[in-house]
């Protein structure tokens, strides 16, 4: 009998001593035991950036899918369940097939070291190349030019989301080298689309560009998107269309919505589609109002958020977004992991909040202590406070506020707990 993908994805984890180590040696081993795979998928659309990526790919399927083309997807990391990583044709991996694909890639990877992204990412790749459907989209995991994801010779487009400060200890301690490290995934006259850069970022995906005939779709230069009288606007060389405001929540969202009409519209879809693109799009705990569950019943008044921003860029959209909400006193509930900057995350939110309840992050080894994030949070100007749980948390500030607005944030795995949890 198969083991479970649990079983076998905790037998995994056991095969490299780094969680992180990047090069795309092992990959190639694997790939070529496994008969190539990434070599018999369906048209690729391979996303990478820092903040958004995820976001504009989910806007980019709803595009497809509306015009009824079946898509692969596989994004990282997961939040409740690791299923929800592959998508195959549009539904989530089944329990079977997933534990299949997975048995057969820890089998042919022969107990030689590997990372857990990298044989997991085989494991999609095997299953992509043998479901057929229409494009596959790939989002990087970390980086770009030695993102385990990296493999497709020649995919039919590529896309670079905005490129921010995080990870440098992987990428590099610039702007310009953490976007040469992304600018990785263009190759050899694949056209790519660019959403908004700074200067140092866009010159050096330019130069990466050059070199390889790689034709540019940038925002600013190709396209334009602006939000205008609560509608999205947006212009490149077709001509101008008007379209309803995303449904993925923040001002932010107008930009990775234009990477993704850019995207489509390079595709040749129609107006339909990049209407649907926008609208129906589903990314969570990217700004999600908790509705229901155990925790929203918890505090019948409190208004309910989510998100899994956890850098400087993730902190001034979150800023952003909250100065558009209706006033009413916001708290945060944070827990962030010792890996990131979170004097970076905090300062922007400072002037939008009235507290911070801080958390630590059960089960997580890189986890801050409540202490330690309360301590940054104080440095940074923010009103804190310590709990030894999210319910704990929201039940200080419901009893103190009854009627606030409660942002559960800071990192991604706090959010897939929460979502775990909240049903």
């Amino acid at each position: 009998m198969t083991a479970t993908s649990d079983v076998i994805l905790e037998r995994m984890m056991a095969l490299h001593p780094k969680i992180i180590d990047l090069t795309l040696d092992r990959m190639w081993r694997l790939l070529d035991a496994l008969g190539n795979p990434q070599e018999h998928l369906p048209p690729v659309i391979h996303v990478a950036g820092t903040n958004g990526k995820g976001s504009t790919l989910a806007m980019i399927r709803a595009g497809l899918e509306a015009d009824g083309k079946r898509c692969h997807v596989y994004t990282s990391p997961h939040l409740a369940r690791f299923h929800e990583r592959i998508r195959l044709a549009g539904d989530l991996i089944s329990e079977a097939y997933l534990a299949e694909v997975l048995d057969e890639c820890y089998a042919a990877n022969g107990g030689e070291p590997i990372t857990y992204f990298e044989i997991t990412t085989c494991a999609a790749l095997l299953a992509f190349a043998r479901t057929p459907a229409d494009y596959c989209l790939l989002e990087v995991g970390l980086g770009g030019r030695l993102d385990a994801t990296n493999v497709v010779d020649k995919p039919a487009l590529t896309v670079i989301t905005p490129v921010s400060i995080d990870h440098q200890q992987y990428l590099g301690e610039t702007l310009g080298q953490i976007a040469f490290e992304k600018a990785g995934i263009l190759k050899r006259e694949v056209p790519c689309v660019v959403g908004p850069q700074g200067d140092a970022a866009l010159e050096a995906i330019e130069a990466r560009a050059a070199r390889l005939a790689a034709p540019l779709i940038a925002q600013g230069q190709h396209w334009h998107v602006w939000e205008e009288r609560g509608r999205l606007i947006f212009q490149d060389e077709t001509g101008l269309i008007d379209l309803p405001p995303p449904n993925l929540p923040g001002a932010h969202q107008f930009d990775n919505a234009g990477s993704a009409l850019a995207a489509l519209r390079h595709l040749g879809l129609p107006e339909e589609a990049l209407e649907a693109a926008v609208t129906r799009a589903e990314w969570p705990a990217r700004m999600q109002r908790l509705t229901r569950g155990p925790l929203v019943d918890s505090a019948p008044g409190i208004e309910l958020w989510l998100d899994g921003g956890h850098n400087p860029a993730a902190g001034e959209a979150l800023a952003r977004h909250l100065a558009t909400l209706p006033d009413r006193p916001t708290h945060l509930i944070c827990g962030m992991l010792n890996t990131k900057d979170v004097a970076g995350f905090m300062r922007p939110l400072a002037p939008h909040v009235a507290s911070l309840t801080a958390v630590s992050i059960p089960g997580e080894a890189a986890t801050l202590t409540a202490e330690q994030t309360s301590g940054i949070a104080a440095a940074c100007g923010i009103a804190e406070r310590q709990a030894g749980s999210v319910a704990e948390a929201l039940a200080l500030i419901a009893e103190e506020t009854p009627r606030a607005r409660v942002l559960i944030c800071g990192s991604l795995y706090l959010a897939g707990r929460i979502l775990r949890e909240n049903g």
